[in-house]
């Protein structure tokens, strides 16, 4: 149940879960995977193949085939072979930073 507790969004669970890729930011490395659940934050995926060596710190997980559709991502956990990401949203760690420095001064 602490898993559920550290979830700020409500999942939504695939029955066979959707084929996605995930692809380094530099486009150095991809790798199959299968997207378990979502939420509004982050997914649970299931990844095909070794994460061992990759960048993980930042990725892409591509939704579609002519990846049009994706979300930047970083690693949160890692368990066997699945893995729990969180959304990376444009700017939010900026307008984080600039509130804090404008409270600083």
């Amino acid at each position: 149940m602490a898993t559920s507790e550290r979830r700020k969004g409500e999942r939504v669970t695939f029955e066979r879960g959707i084929p996605a890729h995930m692809m380094g930011i530099d486009g150095t490395w991809r790798r199959e995977c299968t997207m378990e659940d979502v939420s509004e934050t982050g997914a649970k995926l299931t990844v095909e193949g070794s994460v061992e060596g990759l960048h993980l710190k930042e990725f892409f997980l591509l939704l579609s085939s002519t990846g049009l559709a994706y979300r930047r991502c970083e690693l949160s956990w890692v368990n066997g072979d699945q893995i729990g990401v969180n959304f990376i949203r444009t700017g939010d760690k900026r307008k984080k930073t600039r509130r804090s420095q404008e409270a600083d001064a």
